[in-house]
């Protein structure tokens, strides 16, 4: 099917006599064959949203469809990779062409490399869609598995012997002729199925005190990341994507700014897998869209990155994926939406922002997957929101809040304080607390919900007190008051507070979290008990203490352990009541 562009509006072209295609098909548009995307239909016209840079486009120039819709390719290769929006491979491009992309270009998205391929069916097996065909051990910290795509099952024919073969090679062939081979295609804009969804009841432990402890995600939810410039977004994502206990991780860096990815990009690399001391990028997959690169690209980047996560939760994987930020994706929606001319909503974002948000967020969550063994699997979505001015009464805000379950806010008074992360704990919230509290009596300890409930309490008491202490100061609180101030700032600064470039301090293991909430609830139950004998609290306060509490959070877990035994002797009360 042939067609002719008749207008050009940016990254929006119209197009002429492009009778039966479909929408989200795929085109080529102009003599240069840029990558296109039919986004509307009006009788014989096209409305396509280009992924590439269209100056220099001509009216009267071709645009081709191909038939297919926008889709990624799944299969070995994928971990380590960084991509653009459209899932063309970066780091082939910058080698083969240099750094610029050339427009038109497509290069192979999976490459030619051989993999070796380890079959675990046999002649006459019968297979449905999700079973396990064989393996590739694409990395020491991953095992690639070859699945049966979604849409076909049959009795097995033939299949290859083990050996090495590329993405493109069949690996199983059915009766009826079908192919089963290395890698699959899926449009990007389609959920990828399961057979259900389950409810979630496991956290996604993150070694971030203030998030584990109060504010904690679970394995397969969404939560979103909200604040204005420089209160540290990005940190904490890639904060959460080295040191979260997944399989794998999927970074889309959606329209951000070049620097913050090339930070990504370049650290990534040579970090190190807490977990397995392997390198970060076997369990890595890069999306890089920033700021610079076409804004219709910038959009699709989220789909590509949320299809990938769902190819890898289908193996039975635990999958987070971090978009960074989706308010570029909702800006590009809006400056599309505009070329469409489509009626504008609030702000002049389209009327839908709403439903694309929650169609994206609904896509995560932890499900049975396809298959004859039974394997579970989960999306965790974590995406930040860069509300202009710290305003959090915006459009896209307010879209993303009613659909996600945890809710991060970032501070700037504690970010320009250097407390890391900014997290504000009166704001934020989280729903999966209740649904996780059996999870952290039975692996952490029975105490969890009681310690967790009694330091949440501490700090919305305290901010209670300071409206009041702003008033009338603090000397004029009552003693039980001006203690509960005291164990608040201790709380703060010594559990709530990290250091995102001390070796111990930036990870926090869920026990050591326990044994430093514990000891300072003892402390303060210990003063409590001194109060009550008409004690000042100046008299009663142990410096000692308050300095070893506040080393915990620089020391390994044995010495943890040693500090907790050692406040314990020297308190009158061992238990938090």
């Amino acid at each position: 099917m042939r067609g002719i562009i008749t207008r050009i509006s940016g990254p929006v072209v119209v197009a002429d006599h492009l009778r039966g295609v479909k929408m989200h098909e795929v085109v080529r548009v102009g003599e240069e064959g840029l990558l296109g995307e039919v986004v509307q239909l009006l009788d014989d016209k096209a409305i396509i949203q280009v992924y590439e840079d269209t100056t220099g486009l001509s009216l009267g120039e071709p645009v081709e469809s191909t038939g297919n819709l926008l889709n990624v390719k799944l299969g070995p290769g994928l971990i380590g990779s960084i991509f653009d929006g459209i899932q063309r491979p970066l780091t082939d491009i910058r080698n083969v062409w240099g750094d610029f992309i050339k427009r038109g270009l497509m290069p192979k998205r999976l490459g030619d490399q051989k993999w070796l391929f380890v079959p675990t069916v046999k002649k006459g097996d019968y297979i449905t869609g999700g079973d396990i065909v064989g393996y590739v051990d694409e990395t020491q910290s991953l095992k690639h598995l070859i699945l049966v795509p979604p849409n076909i099952q049959g009795e097995v024919k033939w299949v290859c012997k083990e050996g090495e073969y590329n993405v493109d090679e069949t690996v199983v062939r059915l009766k009826d002729g079908r192919e089963v081979k290395l890698s699959q295609e899926w449009p990007i804009r389609v959920p990828r199925p399961y057979k259900f969804k389950i409810g979630v009841s496991e956290p996604l432990i993150t070694g971030v005190r203030i998030i584990d402890l109060l504010l904690p995600l679970a394995k397969g939810g969404t939560a979103t990341i909200i604040g204005g410039f420089g209160t540290g977004k990005t940190i904490i994502q890639q904060h959460l994507a080295k040191f979260s206990d997944v399989d794998a991780v999927i970074y889309v860096g959606c329209g951000e700014r070049g620097n913050e990815m090339t930070e990504v990009l370049e650290m990534f690399p040579s970090l190190k897998d807490p977990k397995t001391g392997r390198p970060m990028m076997e369990r890595t997959v890069l999306v890089a869209n920033t700021s610079n690169m076409p804004v219709a690209a910038r959009e699709a980047s989220i789909y590509t990155g949320i299809t990938i996560a769902e190819y890898f939760r289908d193996m039975g994987y635990n999958v987070a994926l971090m978009a960074d930020s989706t308010s570029r994706w909702a800006e590009a929606l809006r400056e599309v939406s505009h070329r469409l001319g489509e009626i504008p909503g609030e702000e002049g974002y389209p009327p839908y922002l709403a439903d694309r948000l929650a169609e994206f967020y609904e896509r995560a969550g932890r499900v049975i997957c396809l298959g004859s063994e039974k394997r579970v699997g989960s999306v965790t979505v974590v995406g930040a929101v860069s509300p202009p001015g710290g305003d959090f009464s915006e459009p896209v805000t307010q879209s993303t809040l009613r659909v996600v379950k945890t809710f991060w806010a970032l501070d700037k008074s504690l970010a320009e304080q250097r407390h890391f992360p900014a997290i504000n704990w009166s704001i934020g919230y989280s729903l999966y607390t209740a649904m996780m509290e059996e999870w952290f009596k039975k692996n952490v300890s029975d105490e969890w919900p009681k310690l967790r409930g009694e330091i949440a309490d501490i700090l919305e008491k305290e901010s209670e007190l300071l409206e009041i202490v702003r008033l009338i100061g603090p000397d004029a609180l009552p003693p039980k008051e001006r203690l509960l101030l005291y164990i608040a700032r201790i709380i703060r600064e010594s559990l709530l507070m990290q250091d995102s470039f001390h070796p111990v301090d930036m990870y926090c293991p869920l026990e050591k979290t326990y044994l430093i909430t514990k000891t300072i609830l003892i402390y303060y139950h210990t003063l409590l008990k001194k109060l009550d004998s008409d004690l000042k609290l100046e008299e009663i306060r142990d410096s000692k203490i308050v300095e070893k509490i506040s080393r915990m959070r620089y020391q390994d877990l044995n010495n943890v352990r040693k500090t907790f035994e050692e406040v314990v002797e020297k308190v009158e009360v061992t238990t938090v009541v």
